[in-house]
């Protein structure tokens, strides 16, 4: 099932999300089904990644599914992983920046200098305890959706000059939660 993105202005996009407590059998597979419905969602939207708080989740959950990138000369083909609890252990390597957007924020997109490379412990799909060491726009597509669990946005690192140029369309999207 295709779920309603979260728009910018909805509290729950700047709130710290809670650890996923999948303790009990009805929690997992209804972390399961989110899980299935998130990917539904980025399919239909044609995302590239999405956090619990965007689909109304105050959860430590998101999911990335990159299409066919050229990094460097390297192929990544359909990177796809579930990162569930997720914590970053390191983020290093040379800063680049790259034009993002956020599907919580639509139209409006920026320049963000990120690090290169991250190095990450969570929880996949099949709750196995993982760490990986992502690089390029894996890394960039993980350290965006890592962000929201985190309560920030990409916004967040506009200058404020970039940041007085987008306030009215911010004020726009925030309209629509209210209306």
């Amino acid at each position: 099932m295709v779920l309603p993105i979260v728009f910018y202005g909805n509290p729950i996009l700047r709130k710290k999300c809670l650890d996923v407590d999948f303790s009990s059998f009805n929690r997992k597979e209804e972390i399961n089904q989110l899980i299935r419905n998130m990917f539904e969602t980025i399919h239909k939207v044609k995302g590239i990644g999405l956090a619990a708080p965007q689909v109304g989740n105050s959860i430590r959950l998101f999911i990335v599914e990159t299409p066919y990138y050229l990094n460097k000369g390297q192929n990544i083909r359909n990177y796809k992983e579930v990162f569930i609890n997720a914590k970053i252990l390191k983020i290093h390597g040379k800063e680049y920046k790259f034009n993002e957007g956020c599907l919580s924020i639509p139209g409006i997109m920026g320049f963000i200098k990120r690090k290169s490379h991250v190095k990450i412990e969570y929880y996949d799909q099949n709750w196995k305890k993982q760490k990986k060491n992502l690089t390029g726009i894996c890394a960039r597509v993980v350290l965006h959706e890592y962000d929201h669990i985190e309560g920030k946005l990409f916004i967040d690192y506009f200058p404020s000059k970039k940041k007085k140029i987008i306030e009215k369309k911010l004020s726009k999207l925030s309209e629509k939660i209210y209306l």
